[in-house]
């Protein structure tokens, strides 16, 4: 029996969802190996810890351990590498879990280097078995499922987002602060300021609805028809293929792909997306994906659990037509 370490993710001093997915993960893996604590480990500014502690304790946290800083408000690599490392080294876990998020993706790889142990990346699910870490991993863009076991001590894995749903495992954890293993103020890269989107939106990772569109919408001012419908369903976000993105329709942080987001949203809806293989990669693993495309021999409807063959200019206003009076009852 052994405990396991989870870095929890926060964003303007509040927990992430990802966070929650990952302390449900780690509470599920100790459990079925006989029991164990599940310790959350909390970066941000005072006050940090207390905001979030009853929250972390009600997905199966045993304690919390906040790491507060006024430099902390932000992201510091360095300091949260160095501090996340040693207390690995130091409190004996069996294992670390992460966020495979941007900043878990940063992250991770930071510490298992200064631990000098593996790393499996983007799981979508794990297991404590025996003296093991047991992941399994997409890999060939989705198309395979590997296994891995990692033996070192201890493991660590980041979890992709959206691959477990956060769930209820209540506990009353402790509360315990401690000082970050190096002063954020002495690191060589500091975040002045984090600039938010002005519109709003849902993120692509956190989102359980996601509209995404393709190069058959034909032109930028089209991608209206998409953030229509994503507003008809009212907790959808918008997301693009990278032939949309390299032309300039949409951010690149709209992106949704082998180099761009990795999403599981409930639903995906794709709009005029024939279905290139980087694309699938970054979707595939989506609860329900429904495609509207003009072409029957589409790749996107090999994926699809929903096929709609049509003129999206025609089908897309009607479907979100009929999601708002859906909605509304009527």
């Amino acid at each position: 029996m052994a405990n396991v370490l989870v870095v929890a993710e926060t964003r303007g001093g509040e927990l992430r969802s990802v966070a929650l997915e990952v302390v449900t993960a780690a509470r599920k893996a100790a459990d079925a190996s006989g029991g164990g604590e599940v310790h959350a480990l909390v970066f941000g500014a005072p006050g940090t810890g207390a905001a979030v502690q009853d929250s972390l304790g009600r997905h199966g946290a045993d304690l919390v351990v906040a790491v507060e800083s006024a430099g902390l408000e932000h992201y510091d690599a360095e300091s949260l590498a160095a501090t996340t490392a040693e207390r690995l080294r130091s409190g004996g876990y069996r294992a670390g879990f992460f966020a495979a998020s941007a900043q878990g993706r940063d992250l991770a790889p930071r510490v298992a280097a200064a631990l000098g142990v593996s790393l499996a990346s983007d799981v979508t699910a794990l297991e404590l078995s025996g003296d093991a870490l047991v992941v399994q991993h997409p890999v060939y863009v989705g198309k395979a499922i590997a296994t891995l076991r990692l033996t070192g001590t201890p493991a660590l894995a980041s979890i992709r987002p959206g691959a477990v749903t956060a769930a209820e495992a209540a506990r009353t954890p402790r509360l315990e602060t401690a000082p970050p293993a190096s002063d954020p103020a002495s690191s060589r890269v500091r975040v002045r300021e984090m600039l938010a989107r002005g519109d709003a939106k849902l993120d692509l990772g956190e989102a359980p609805v996601i509209v995404a569109g393709g190069r058959g919408l034909r032109a930028a001012e089209n991608f209206r028809l998409v953030e229509e419908l994503a507003a008809a369903f009212g907790n959808a976000a918008v997301g693009a293929t990278r032939a949309v993105t390299d032309d300039g329709w949409r951010p690149a942080t709209d992106q949704i792909g082998q180099t761009g987001r990795m999403v599981n949203p409930n639903l995906y809806v794709a709009v005029g997306i024939s279905g290139a293989i980087q694309h699938l990669a970054g979707m595939r693993t989506s609860g329900t994906i429904v495609a509207i495309n003009r072409d029957k021999d589409a790749p996107i409807f090999k994926l699809a659990d929903y096929g709609i063959v049509g003129d999206l200019f025609e089908i897309v206003p009607r479907l979100t037509e009929e999601i708002r009076k859906a909605r509304s009852g009527g």
